[in-house]
C-alpha cells in the first residue's frame, strides 16, 4: 500500500479518523491510538470562535502531550477569518495538520451556506482554500474533506477537487454521498473512483460505509484511493483501528473482541473522559456511547437506561457488573450501519443559493453570518 503523506507528515497506515461532533475529543482519540495507528482528527472547530478565543473552542484544540500528529478540523465561511485562524494555528503551534470542513450536511450549517453547501459557490470555495494554504506558509499541511455535492442535480466534487488540488492542499477526502442523502442509503464509491481519475495521481481519500477492515481494503481496490477516512464505523468499536493496521500491513485481521473486552473498553473510554473533563462532564459524555458499544448484545432495558443516565464511575462499575459477559453478539444487528442513518431530505439552503454557482452580494450577506449559529465550537 502507498504511504500517505501530508507535507512532512507520514500517515501509515493511510487511515484517518473522521471528525465527529461530540465524539472525536481527545479521550476518544487516545482510545483509538491505543488500538491502532493512523491520523486522528479533532472535532470540527469554527474559525470565528477560534480567532475570538472562545474558551470551549480553545479546549477543543488542546491535545495530549504524546498525541502526534496533532490534527484539527476547521469550519469557516469567511476567507479572511479562515486565513486568520490558520495563521493562529501555525504561529501558536496548535496543530500539525489542518483539515477544512466542506462536508457537514447539518441544516444549521448548510442553511447559511456552510459545510457541504459551500463548494457550490466556486469562487468562495477557491478563496477559502487558497487563503488557508497561503496562511499555512507550508509549515502545516492543509487538506479538504467534502461531499459529492448538494444533491444529484448539483454535484460539485469534481470542480471542487480540482480547485483544492490546484490551491496546494495535501489531499482531498470525498464522502460518497450528497448533502441531501445525509447518512442514508449507500455511499457512492464510484464517485471516489471518478475523482481519483479526474485528479490524475493527486491523493484522494475515500469516505463512506467503512464498517470493517475488509471494507477499507475493498474501497482502496475498487476506487484507487490513496487512503480511507473512517467515521461511523468506529463508533463503539475503537478496535477497528487495530484491525485496519493489521489489514494494511498484510497481517491476519484480529477478530472482533468478546463482550468482556467490549465492557473493559467502554470502561476505559469513560475513565479517559473523566480524566479529560472531570467526573460530571465525563460521565455525561459516555452516555451517548452506550448504544454503540452494546449494539447487538442482550443488555437488560433498565441497565441500558441507567447507563444512559450515569453520573459517576462508581455507578458505572455497578451497572457494568450486571451485564453477562458470556454471550455472543447478534451477527445481523452487528452488521447493520452504525450511528446516524435516516432518510434523504432536501438540504436547508440560503434563499437563492442554487441560482448561481458564484457568490453575489445578497448571498454574501447570508454567508457572513454562517458561523454565528455554531460559534464556540
Amino acid at each position: 500500500m502507498t504511504v500517505l503523506r501530508a507535507g512532512g507528515l507520514v500517515v501509515d497506515p493511510p487511515v484517518v479518523l473522521a471528525p465527529m461532533a461530540g465524539v472525536t475529543n481527545r479521550a476518544f482519540r487516545r482510545l483509538c491510538r491505543e488500538e491502532g495507528a493512523g491520523l486522528y482528527v479533532s472535532e470540527m472547530v469554527t474559525t470565528r470562535a477560534l480567532v475570538e478565543r472562545h474558551e470551549a473552542t480553545l479546549d477543543m484544540v488542546r491535545f495530549e502531550p504524546d498525541e502526534s500528529p496533532r490534527s484539527v478540523q476547521l469550519y469557516g465561511v469567511d476567507p479572511l477569518v479562515v486565513a486568520q485562524a490558520v495563521r493562529m494555528v501555525v504561529e501558536e503551534d496548535l496543530a500539525d495538520h489542518i483539515d477544512l470542513n466542506f462536508g457537514c450536511p447539518v441544516p444549521k450549517v448548510t442553511r447559511k451556506g456552510g459545510g457541504s453547501a459551500l463548494p457550490w459557490k466556486r469562487d468562495l470555495f477557491h478563496d477559502i482554500v487558497h487563503g488557508a494554504v497561503t496562511a499555512a506558509q507550508g509549515v502545516v499541511p492543509v487538506t479538504v474533506k467534502m461531499r459529492k455535492g448538494i444533491d444529484d442535480d448539483h454535484l460539485t466534487y469534481l470542480d471542487a477537487g480540482r480547485i483544492a488540488a490546484d490551491a496546494g492542499v495535501a489531499w482531498v477526502a470525498l464522502h460518497g454521498r450528497t448533502a441531501a442523502q445525509m447518512y442514508s442509503g449507500s455511499a457512492d464509491w464510484s464517485a471516489i473512483a471518478r475523482l481519483v481519475e479526474h485528479l490524475e495521481g493527486f491523493p484522494v481519500l475515500g469516505n463512506g460505509d467503512i464498517f470493517s477492515a475488509q471494507d477499507a481494503l475493498r474501497m482502496m481496490s475498487e476506487t484507487g484511493c490513496a487512503g480511507v477516512v473512517v467515521g461511523r464505523g468506529c463508533l463503539g468499536r475503537p478496535w477497528l483501528f487495530g484491525q485496519l493496521t493489521a489489514a494494511f500491513a498484510g497481517a491476519d485481521i484480529p477478530p472482533d473482541p468478546d463482550l468482556a473486552h467490549v465492557i473493559a473498553t467502554f470502561r476505559r473510554h469513560a475513565e479517559l473522559l473523566v480524566e479529560a473533563f472531570g467526573e460530571r462532564t465525563g460521565c455525561c459524555e459516555i452516555r451517548k456511547h452506550v448504544a454503540w458499544y452494546f449494539k447487538g448484545y442482550a443488555v437488560r432495558r433498565h441497565v441500558r437506561q441507567d447507563l444512559a443516565n450515569v453520573t459517576s464511575l462508581a455507578q458505572l462499575d455497578d451497572l457494568l457488573g450486571l451485564i453477562d459477559p458470556q454471550q455472543e453478539a447478534d451477527a445481523e444487528v452487528m452488521a447493520a450501519p452504525r450511528g446516524r442513518t435516516g432518510g434523504e431530505r432536501a438540504p436547508a439552503l440560503p434563499d437563492g443559493w442554487l441560482d448561481s454557482p458564484y457568490l453575489d452580494a445578497a448571498s454574501a450577506l447570508d454567508v457572513s453570518q454562517a458561523e454565528l449559529a455554531v460559534s464556540g465550537g
